[in-house]
């Protein structure tokens, strides 16, 4: 029987009642209230709401019973469905692209691979795994690495032919203005609001260097 039929006999409904009361698995509990309340006509996610679950995991629950008279779930949680080659090619894949919600991946992988985890699932999955939810490290945008290596290679060698006796500064400029900048804020429609303002001031240029022996440094000021 297909699962969107969401037929139970009078006598199906009793035993499931009955089992849920009886029942001490909270997982199972789950499961039966996901049947009853598919039969009654809910959908997936209104079930997944009212259960605090993903709709995935609802639509297997159901499946699984209505398909196969399953009800209870598999010893020690569910395992992966994902072969050693799906695997190294989704660890692959999550490592070119970056998913921010975990029900992202699932239903990548249920579309690749036609292969269906939950969102708990996908985490145990992605923690096994060695994934972590983490923040990327910023880098500056133009940065070029092989610049980067030849800036290295250059430093070495004029530290080397420096010396201990004559110190190397890394020098840059700031450009700093003292005056007010407006910013967008939650205001009532046809409100004026109004925020003082400071007359422009002169602008201040700053050169300065650092050497890295010591932390000496010197600043240059000049005002406009």
């Amino acid at each position: 029987m297909h699962a969107m039929e969401r037929k139970l006999s009078s006598k199906e409904r009793t035993n499931l009642i009955k089992r849920h009361r009886l029942e001490q698995n909270k997982r199972v509990c789950d499961r039966i209230k996901a049947v009853l309340a598919f039969d009654d006509g809910y959908s997936y996610a209104e079930i997944a709401k009212i259960l605090l679950l993903d709709d995935e995991t609802i639509r297997r629950h159901i499946i699984d019973y209505f398909d196969k008279n399953k009800l209870a779930p598999e010893n020690g949680g569910s395992e992966s469905h994902l072969s050693e080659v799906q695997t190294a090619q989704l660890k692959s894949h999550l490592q070119e692209f970056t998913y921010l919600y975990v029900k992202d991946i699932c239903a990548y992988v249920r579309h690749t691979f036609n292969a269906h985890y939950s969102i708990s699932g996908m985490t145990k999955w992605l923690h096994t795994n060695d994934f972590c939810y983490k923040k990327p490290h910023a880098v500056p945008a133009k940065a070029d690495k092989k610049e980067q290596k030849k800036f290295i290679a250059f430093y070495k060698k004029l530290k080397a032919n420096a010396g201990k006796e004559e110190p190397i500064y890394f020098a840059d400029s700031v450009h700093p203005q003292h005056q007010t900048h407006l910013a967008y804020g939650w205001i009532l429609k046809g409100t004026r609001k109004e925020m003082p303002t400071t007359a422009r001031q002169k602008r201040l240029n700053f050169m300065g260097g650092i050497c890295l022996e010591g932390h000496q440094f010197f600043i240059n000021k000049l005002i406009q």
